[in-house]
């Protein structure tokens, strides 16, 4: 199994998203898949001119010649795709330029799928599954959702499985418990591991990510106190 991988976090390889990736990539590395990743930051993705050139001159074919170039043979080779970001407003600016740029992998001939147009990805890409790993700083689960549908429409679009999601709320908060810690990024080992290995990721390790440290309402009384005594000192 190829697995191809982008973190679109501004921060890279510092970032909470890659404190959480690393581990679920690990994972598919012991079961048996060779994993490239990719930092968009850290390629030279121009944006999409909306020309669609693409899609009526020369299908499949993009004529911006930047860093895209050399990715698109990797994601024609790859079996799974794992998109890697934390929650902006909501993608950080390269992921988005890079998300946009994926049009020349999707095959010009649209279709009618439960009542939406979809088309799928032309026949010489592999990829059967995508993934997404998230990292967000608010407490609920609820603030991953426009990511969410972004990588479940981009999947349903392409006519291929989502294979589910690895979201971290309040990651921030993993710093101060290395116990808990340690547990979740485990478990996102684990996952990277199952999905490798059997195509899947269990109800159970990714709610054992996801899992709250703490209260709903202690994490906002803590991050106002923040901001009031930062008011106090300025």
């Amino acid at each position: 199994m190829n697995v191809l991988a982008v973190n679109g976090s501004a921060r890279m390889e510092n970032g909470y998203t890659a404190m959480l990736l690393a581990p679920f990539l690990e994972g598919m590395k012991e079961a048996g898949a060779q994993v490239e990743l990719f930092y968009a930051r850290r390629l030279n993705v121009n944006p999409c001119t909306g020309e669609f050139y693409c899609w009526y001159e020369k299908p499949g074919e993009c004529y911006i010649r930047d860093s895209m170039q050399l990715v698109y043979p990797r994601l024609r080779e790859a079996d799974v795709f794992v998109l890697a970001t934390p929650v902006y407003i909501p993608l950080p600016g390269e992921m988005q330029n890079f998300l946009n740029r994926l049009c020349p992998l999707i095959e010009p001939i649209l279709s009618k799928r439960n009542g939406r147009t979809r088309a799928k990805f032309h026949g010489t890409i592999r990829i059967k599954k995508i993934a997404l790993v998230s990292a967000c700083g608010w407490w609920e689960k609820g603030n991953f959702l426009t990511v969410l549908r972004i990588a479940e429409e981009f999947a349903r679009d392409v006519n291929i499985e989502f294979a589910g999601a690895l979201l971290r709320p309040h990651v921030q908060l993993l710093a101060k418990n290395e116990e808990k810690k340690k547990e979740i990024l485990e478990a996102a080992k684990q996952a990277g591991f199952q999905l490798a290995k059997d195509g899947f990721m269990s109800k159970n390790l990714l709610e054992t990510v996801a899992q709250p440290l703490i209260s709903e309402e202690a994490f906002r009384q803590r991050d106002n106190d923040v901001y009031v005594n930062l008011k106090r000192v300025g």
